[in-house]
């Protein structure tokens, strides 16, 4: 498999602290699913946002890197757009 590395950030709903956490499982998930590997996650915490997100004023942060072959990062990247706790997400080849 041609696994190449990349770095995604996320804005997730920070309302409750428990959909946050089902909300970075799910990330997880979606990339194991696709036979990817979570390489080193970071949380960023909790930021106001600079304009409102769905009515939301502000959002928790979190980066990981993350190794998938780069033929399925198009289907990662439209099941993440797709959840709803996931406000904003942004993916970078390293």
């Amino acid at each position: 498999m041609n696994m190449k590395e990349y770095e995604v950030l996320f804005i997730v709903d920070s309302d409750k602290e428990e959909q946050e956490k089902n909300a970075i499982s799910a990330i997880h998930a979606m990339i194991e699913k696709e036979n990817g590997r979570v390489i080193k996650e970071e949380s960023w915490g909790k930021k106001t946002l600079v304009y409102p997100i769905r009515k939301r004023k502000d959002g928790a942060y979190y980066k990981i890197n993350f190794s998938l072959d780069p033929a399925k990062l198009d289907t990662l990247n439209k099941s993440y757009k797709l959840n709803q706790d996931i406000l904003r997400v942004m993916i970078v080849k390293k």
